[in-house]
């Protein structure tokens, strides 16, 4: 049996492997979404790029809920202060993921110019907002949130929604923004032809060429700019999961440490360059293929990239170092943890599996000529 130690870790894996599953799957979706107002220009091209993402987005989302649950099952603090806290800014999230399937349904229901083009933008709305929001939560972590804990371990929060929107994560904010478009404009520049694909290859060489060039503003901002956490004395890895029993320090570019201790982890950064830049070169020759696979090569990086920048931190408190959550003190049981593990080996293969599947039937462009014969599109 696996000791505490490896399952926290594998679970603080777990945990990232479904935040990158995320990002690179239901992230083209929110792409799709953020480009479908400029790079379709009639009313038969906006139902081309509807239908690039119509048969998958709702399997892609599921990425997202098994995300939550890891959360919720395996770090239950982390969970409570997390969607407590946050709780105005995921309610932003979630308004903007029901948007999608209400404005993907409703535009349809009318053949008015100006309804379905209020939907459109609808739908522009419900990919902007939780690009923006999700890269503004991953800045305030990076940057501590304002929460402690009672000797009861109930947690308090003392942050608002308007403090979340300080300089630095609305940066962080734009790398999501302009990381997404990148991942949409090379879905629909394989997924769609004529002019929405050529559309999108410029929009994804612009958006890859902005992502290196924030993500560089962002990087140099965290290096100078930002104090990082640091726990300062012994580490019990296989301890109680108790956040008020160790000590934290603050330091301007603690955050690279990890880099200096691992240097393995210096992979991470480098696919989030060298996949924008092999992205922006596939979009330039058309290459459709290979600019999806540099874009999530490039997705995988950035989000990698936070999680090694904070481990073994998951929250760090702003107002209460100490009392940060991490890894190893923010965990279920050892028995929940094993169990839960078990779970996964036996349904991730199945996930993946019909996922695969699904996308090897729906293969293939959506055309403007198919759209106006009437072919098999349900949008």
């Amino acid at each position: 049996m696996l000791d505490y130690m490896t399952l926290r870790l594998i679970w603080w894996a777990l945990l990232g492997v479904l935040l990158v599953g995320f990002a690179i799957f239901d992230g083209f979706d929110i792409g799709v979404a953020m480009l479908h107002p400029f790079v379709a220009r009639n009313d038969t091209q906006r139902r081309v790029t509807l239908n690039t993402i119509g048969p998958v987005w709702e399997g892609n989302q599921v990425w997202f809920i098994l995300g939550g649950g890891a959360v919720f099952a395996a770090w239950p603090p982390l969970y409570a202060v997390s969607f407590s806290g946050f709780y105005l800014a995921m309610l932003l999230v979630l308004i903007g993921l029901i948007l999608r399937p209400v404005a993907i349904t409703f535009r349809d229901k009318r053949l008015a110019s100006g309804w379905r083009e209020t939907w459109d933008w609808v739908f522009f709305i419900s990919g902007f907002v939780p690009a923006l929001i999700f890269g503004v939560a991953f800045g305030n972590l990076l940057q501590g949130v304002p929460f402690h804990f009672d000797q009861q371990l109930r947690a308090t929060y003392e942050g608002g929604l308007l403090g979340l929107l300080n300089p630095f994560a609305l940066l962080c904010g734009l790398v999501s923004v302009a990381m997404l478009v990148m991942q949409g404009a090379a879905w629909l520049s394989g997924k769609s032809e004529g002019d929405v694909a050529v559309r999108a290859r410029h929009y994804g060489a612009f958006a890859a060429i902005l992502l290196v060039l924030l993500i560089s503003a962002a990087g140099v901002w965290t290096m100078l700019g930002v104090e990082g956490y640091r726990i300062a004395g012994a580490i019990d890895h296989a301890g109680p999961s108790n956040p008020l029993a160790k000590t934290v320090t603050r330091e301007t570019g603690a955050w690279l440490d990890n880099y200096r201790a691992y240097p393995w982890m210096i992979a991470a950064p480098v696919a989030a360059y060298v996949g924008a830049l092999l992205a922006a070169l596939a979009f330039a020759f058309s290459s459709r293929r290979f600019a999806l696979l540099a874009s999530s090569l490039s997705v995988a990086g950035v989000a990698t990239m936070a999680g090694f920048s904070m481990f073994p931190f998951l929250l760090p408190s702003s107002t209460h170092p100490g009392q940060s959550l991490t890894v190893w003190d923010a965990s279920s049981s050892k028995a929940t943890l094993s169990l839960m593990l078990i779970a996964v080996i036996v349904f991730l293969p199945i996930v993946l599996s019909y996922t695969s599947w699904v996308y090897y039937v729906l293969r293939g462009a959506v055309t403007e000529a198919a759209i106006r014969r009437g072919d098999d599109y349900y949008y």
